[in-house]
């Protein structure tokens, strides 16, 4: 325990600062007061809501969500996109009174932003990361924010931890490295302190952190919200969105390539697609627990950190987005967008997850100081499609002109209006959840197991998918300088699957088995309970879940998909044409790839015009590649170096490559000319090689193709 010092005079004279670092002191709050719990918001019970009087929590929120101006803290990296939303036949109305979800004939409009979490606005697309998915819903009854990720679960069970996360994620306060990256110490120390992470690193370890597309990931409202009818009868609800092009990632060795030839390729692809007329599209779905159901899992519904599996409760498909326009003004609507999970409309409502109760203060407040004041709802983009009235005035950036002289309620001058509403007339009206319960900072024994859900996600994995985690493991902590830090990973690696801690140890050259020292942990208060901050064993009764991994995802279509044709002076036009016809068919781009630009000639008609070069190109940026025949061509392509590696790249990359058989001189001089493996293709005619070509891009990937360590992910 630290001891009592006097107060010493913190002025650094080299520095002209003041200065500490905290050694040996007590945690306190910013007026000194110490701060016996940091693990825990204060709750009207173990799992009871959290309190608007957590003086603490609010300071330390408060003082994060004002550390970076003008961009985000977090999720500053990001694109957008508007839409609409239409729910199927099967109306919602037996659980909900929200009307954009009960009625079928509704469009609602929709902007959603898509976004990284870790790095700033000029950071890289591609870095390993979770991906935001928010949901601006203009509903008729005011707007809805869907505010989530591409990753249903989250590192941490309580929002006093939110800054901590964040603080250890961001590149290292002494020297501002590395940008969107948690391959170095500081995030690591935190997570191996924090073994409630150890299913969020299980995802965002995985391929699920390094989407193809924006428009090939799922989207999860991560916390468990509740729905209520016009009977104020209350469900819980998970929310989803399935992606209709399937689930789908790059190469960890692609998605590093990828950040040096096009940082923004992820905003490209969304915008590239939408403007072609490729409109993204998404299934919401819902999984529904009655109320009487909620404690009967192996895992408590209210713990942000775990997952209903499909195999318990069914992902009911309600609706359909669209997103079919892009923005016009990048900064006015995707940039100043305001998301917020506390705006919600009647009959959706929230629940006590501590996470979640935590980020509905945080929203309104980070949104106070990034976009000036409290008129952030008065710019365009977040402007609700509903009357707005009610009696709040001025502040910064005012752009409603109020009449009359009443502004305040109740009131007779104004005629006593704006009125309440009724619940008949639309009224909002909480659920009437309740709550008996002590005031405590704790946190429920029922968030205790830690592990389970981790190992039922790695369980779940394909073998290459197992693979790629175990390379991803060992790439982030193999960056991590501190010995110990490494060795505490594997301890917790160790809880979840002792094949892949072995694999792990083994790349970090750490000695089996792993004995860890355990560090003290100041986190635990002198008199506190110490078996409150301890995992506890459990057991999942679902072992593995086909949702869970890609390997099962949809792949059925080339849609959107970038195909690279690559050709030089005397390629084969016919066959072009040909195979250009039918990819277009299916709804994927084609582009021809010359070792210049400017026209190319053919052997068997006028000349064509190449869209990209070698030189500005590469394969990491096209999902398949064909190479026609020609002569001329063959022999210009079979020593061209940058060919052959572009060739070689999209091999090792795992994607679908065709040739005509007359072009097998080209990748005759590939590395894998002797080795070919699946998603291999050639042949003489020109239409059956097409069709087997179509037929293996909407494959996405032939993983099996990776060679044992040979390929980092």
């Amino acid at each position: 325990m630290a001891e009592d010092k006097q107060p010493i005079n913190p002025k650094d004279e080299q520095l002209g600062s003041y200065t500490e670092n905290g050694q040996g002191e007590f945690l306190t709050t910013n007026q000194g007061l110490r701060v016996n719990d940091d693990q825990n918001s204060l709750k009207a019970g173990d799992r009871g809501p959290s309190l608007l009087e957590d003086h603490i929590l609010r300071e330390k929120i408060t003082h994060f969500d004002h550390e970076r101006i003008p961009e985000r803290v977090v999720h500053a990296r990001g694109s957008g996109a508007h839409g609409v939303f239409r729910p199927y036949d099967t109306s919602l109305s037996k659980y909900t009174r929200a009307r954009f979800l009960c009625d079928p004939k509704r469009e609602t409009p929709v902007f959603v932003r898509f976004s990284t979490v870790a790095g700033s606005r000029g950071s890289t697309d591609l870095a390993r990361d979770v991906r935001g998915f928010a949901v601006k819903f203009y509903t008729e009854e005011g707007n809805f924010d869907l505010v989530g990720n591409n990753m249903p679960v989250f590192f941490i069970q309580d929002a006093i931890k939110f800054p901590d996360l964040i603080h250890a994620a961001k590149p290292e306060q002494d020297h501002e490295m590395p940008q969107a990256a948690t391959a170095h110490d500081t995030f690591w120390d935190f997570i191996s302190l924090m073994p409630e992470s150890a299913h969020m690193i299980m995802w965002a370890m995985s391929d699920r952190a390094i989407p193809r597309s924006y428009r090939m990931m799922e989207g999860f409202g991560v916390h468990t919200f509740r729905l209520v009818n016009d009977r104020q009868q209350s469900v819980f609800v998970k929310f989803h969105w399935k992606p209709l092009l399937g689930v789908h990632s790059v190469a960890w060795d692609e998605a590093q390539k990828i950040s040096g030839k096009d940082p923004d390729f992820h905003r490209r692809d969304l915008w590239e697609a939408i403007e072609a007329g490729n409109f993204p599209e998404y299934e919401l779905g819902v999984q529904i627990v009655p109320e009487a159901d909620e404690h009967k899992f192996d895992f408590d519904l209210l713990d942000p950190t775990k997952i209903i599996p499909e195999e318990l409760v069914p992902v009911q498909k309600v609706g359909r987005m669209t997103l079919n326009r892009n923005p016009d003004n990048f900064f006015a609507e995707t940039e100043q967008v305001a998301m917020h999970p506390g705006h919600i409309v009647p009959g959706i409502d929230f629940s006590n997850d501590p996470l979640l109760q935590g980020r509905l203060f945080s929203y309104t407040d980070t949104q106070l100081i990034r976009l000036g004041g409290p008129n952030f709802h008065e710019i365009p983009i977040n402007r609700t499609v509903a009357p707005m009235h009610n009696h709040q005035r001025d502040g910064f950036m005012r752009q409603e002109i109020n009449k009359g002289k009443a502004n305040y309620n109740p009131n007779s001058l104004g005629g006593g209006c704006p009125f309440q509403a009724r619940m008949a007339d639309g009224g909002f009206t909480s659920h009437a959840e309740k709550i008996d319960a002590k005031k405590v900072r704790a946190r429920s024994r029922s968030f205790f197991d830690h592990f389970s859900q981790a190992t039922l996600f790695y369980n779940s994995q394909s073998e290459p998918e197992k693979k790629h985690i175990a390379d991803a493991l060992s790439f982030e902590l193999g960056k991590v300088t501190t010995e110990a830090i490494r060795h505490r990973m594997v301890g917790i690696l160790t809880q979840i699957d002792e094949g892949l801690a072995k694999t792990v140890a083994a790349a970090l050259g750490i000695a089996w088995p792993v004995r860890p020292e355990q560090p003290v942990n100041h986190s635990i208060p002198a008199d506190g309970d110490v078996s409150a901050f301890q995992p506890v064993a459990g057991q999942s009764a679902v072992k593995t879940s086909a949702a869970l991994s890609m390997a099962n995802t949809v792949k059925n279509t080339i849609r959107s998909r970038k195909i690279a044709i690559l050709i030089a002076d005397g390629f084969n036009s016919a066959n072009v044409k040909t195979m250009k016809a039918l990819l277009a068919e299916g709804g994927a781009m084609a582009e021809l790839v010359a070792p210049h630009l400017g026209m190319i000639r053919t052997a068997d008609g006028p000349p064509q015009k190449a869209d990209k070069s070698l030189l500005t190109s590469a394969s990491v940026l096209y999902d398949a590649v064909y190479v026609p025949g020609g002569e001329s061509s063959v022999a210009t392509l079979a020593v061209d170096p940058d060919a052959i590696h572009f060739l070689n790249e999209a091999y090792r990359h795992c994607k679908a490559i065709a040739y005509d058989q007359d072009a097998a001189e080209v990748t005759g001089a590939t590395y894998f000319a002797k080795t070919p493996g699946p998603g291999l293709i050639t042949g003489k005619d020109a239409t059956a090689l097409s069709h087997a070509f179509v037929e293996a891009v909407a494959q996405h990937r032939f993983w099996e193709r990776e060679m044992e360590r040979r390929i980092p992910a």
